[in-house]
């Protein structure tokens, strides 16, 4: 899109406020920390009438939880953090006057931190580092390719593609995630088209898939590890992960400009649950158990090339139960539900 837009920046925050939840036998509890505002930037511009060149950054996913409660029977509070940041070059060029091609290098940072997982170090190959190492980072360098076709003045179609993005170890914790701290990114695409149905309503659908099954810390079962044998030990490449399996994703849209200053649009996201009954304990940690998200947004100019845009989004609780691996008598089960709000501005020079 790079290619289109012209001259532009945009500067946005997004706050997310996860609810996540988790009970183990006749214990229940809630994670503490609620509020995530995740920032995003954005820069364009239209070097001739076919390139287009820019730079975007924003946080391309995590998790955290903190339960002030161990269900694990550990020390301290349990839970982790994960943050994973952006900063994406673009360049966009016209092949024909109405497609575009894309390439974007991903230049990725993450850090983690995992606290009160110490009955985990006995089935572990590298217990030291394992829990309570404080935060550790991890750099990584990827691509995201795209193409974007206007077909006619009613119709638009678009695809982009991210191989697996391979990040440098978490040495701090290359006794908990498997193949010795290794948490890449897993490849991702995604195609849609767009639909103009009258000059004032547009109408989209993405479909798309995330590979989570490239990632063995992401995907290998938690029952790798047996409780009772620990024959596989954690950290090593066949090292319990949190069973992650690959998903599809389809979401729809639609955009009504009511005015000239003022558009309004709604948006449903339809995604699978990477998550089965047989990894209910790891995911304690991770409940990315979501299945549905429900968006409403708009845009209003405040000039000829200035504007205001927000969102609210909220996905319905979603839970998956099964057996506590330290005991597999008792039932476990993991919880979520999500909410989101976010405002940006953007300008035109």
């Amino acid at each position: 899109a790079a290619a289109f837009v012209g001259n532009r920046w945009d500067l946005g925050v997004d706050f997310f406020m996860p609810d996540r939840s988790a009970t183990v036998g006749a214990t229940s509890v809630k994670s503490s920390e609620r509020t995530f505002p995740i920032p995003e930037f954005g820069y364009n511009v239209g070097l001739s009438d076919k390139l287009g060149v820019g730079v975007t950054v924003y946080g391309y996913g995590g998790m955290n939880t903190t339960y002030r409660t161990n269900l694990f029977g550990g020390t301290g509070d349990l839970g982790v953090d994960l943050m994973q940041l952006t900063i994406a070059p673009t360049a966009a060029y016209k092949v024909s006057p109405n497609t575009a091609v894309g390439i974007s290098p991903l230049l990725v940072y993450q850090r983690f931190e995992a606290t009160g997982l110490q009955p985990f170090q006995q089935l572990s190959g590298n217990p030291t580092n394992l829990t309570n190492r404080s935060y550790d980072s991890s750099t990584g360098v990827g691509v995201r390719l795209g193409v974007l076709s206007e077909l006619s003045e009613a119709i638009s179609l678009g695809a982009s593609y991210s191989p697996k993005t391979n990040m440098s170890k978490f040495e701090k914790y290359a006794g908990l995630f498997a193949s010795g701290g290794d948490f890449d990114l897993p490849s991702n695409w995604t195609i849609g088209a767009a639909v103009k149905v009258n000059p004032s309503v547009i109408v989209a659908i993405d479909y798309g898939a995330i590979n989570y099954e490239d990632v063995n810390s992401v995907s290998n079962s938690s029952l790798s590890t047996p409780m009772s044998q620990g024959t596989i030990p954690l950290g090593s490449d066949l090292g319990s992960g949190f069973g992650w399996k690959n998903i599809n994703v389809l979401k729809l849209g639609v955009q009504w400009q009511i005015t000239d200053k003022t558009t309004l649009r709604a948006g449903y996201n339809k995604g699978d649950n990477p998550i089965s009954a047989q990894d209910v304990t790891f995911n304690v940690l991770a409940p990315g158990v979501m299945e549905e998200h429900y968006t409403l947004g708009g845009t209003y100019k405040l000039s000829n090339n200035s504007e205001w845009s927000w969102f609210g989004m909220y996905a319905p609780s979603v839970k998956v139960s099964g057996s506590f691996l330290f005991n597999p008598l008792a039932p476990n089960t993991i919880e979520m539900k999500q909410y989101s709000f976010g405002l940006q501005y953007s300008k035109q020079f």
